[in-house]
């Protein structure tokens, strides 16, 4: 097994960015520590991940809802048998079907082990999931940040964490993947604690209508 975010390692964290770098510890003075958000291990998250992917967490949800009342259980047989209508009536993208009937196949087919993920480093499972069309490295990230815990993830792709650096750092501009890794590489080995703050910071910016 390798090592888990837990409370007392979360909490011992922010106390160490924040004193490292008092950009962080400002937001944490501002607005206080981010929730330490977790996701559960399995095949449901990683088809809400599928469909969280370039749109809002509000409408991924609703569609995930919406799939889950079509097919009682979201469920790798069960997305399987659903029919094109069915997944098209709970707003999903006929590119996002079939990333999750992939998705369904790889697991039913044992191509992918989600039983096995805790035991595999943080570069073994992204290379694990992204054997899946329609999963890649945000998706294997975010992954590996929330369900596993994983301490030093840092999903560059993340349009939220580089729009929450650009703000939090005063920058020219937005960061893209290379500026922003190289802006997190200060804050090994709690980069998932760094992305928490960022978050937390970016869903707490009011932002123009």
């Amino acid at each position: 097994m390798h090592s888990r975010l837990t409370l007392e390692t979360f909490n011992k964290a922010l106390t160490i960015l924040a004193r490292r770098d008092p950009d962080l510890g400002a937001v944490i003075k501002e607005i206080g520590n981010p929730p330490i958000w977790k996701r559960s291990r399995g095949f449901e998250t990683l088809v809400l991940l599928i469909l969280e992917q370039q749109v809002s967490l509000a409408s991924a949800r609703a569609a995930y809802d919406r799939l889950a009342a079509a097919a009682g259980e979201v469920a790798p047989e069960n997305m399987l048998s659903l029919t094109d209508d069915r997944f098209r009536g709970a707003g999903v993208s006929r590119q996002k079907t079939r990333y999750i009937r992939h998705l369904s196949e790889c697991i039913l087919d044992r191509t992918v082990r989600i039983d096995r993920l805790p035991r595999m480093d943080d570069a073994a499972v992204r290379d694990h999931l992204m054997q899946v069309k329609g999963i890649g490295a945000w998706t294997a990230d975010v992954y590996l940040l929330m369900s596993l815990m994983r301490p030093d993830v840092w999903p560059v792709g993340d349009i939220a964490l580089q729009a929450a650096a650009h703000s939090i750092k005063g920058l020219d501009s937005r960061p893209g993947p290379d500026r922003l890794n190289e802006i997190g590489a200060h804050w090994r080995p709690w980069r998932s604690v760094a992305a928490r703050i960022l978050w937390h910071h970016y869903l707490n910016t009011p932002r123009p209508k």
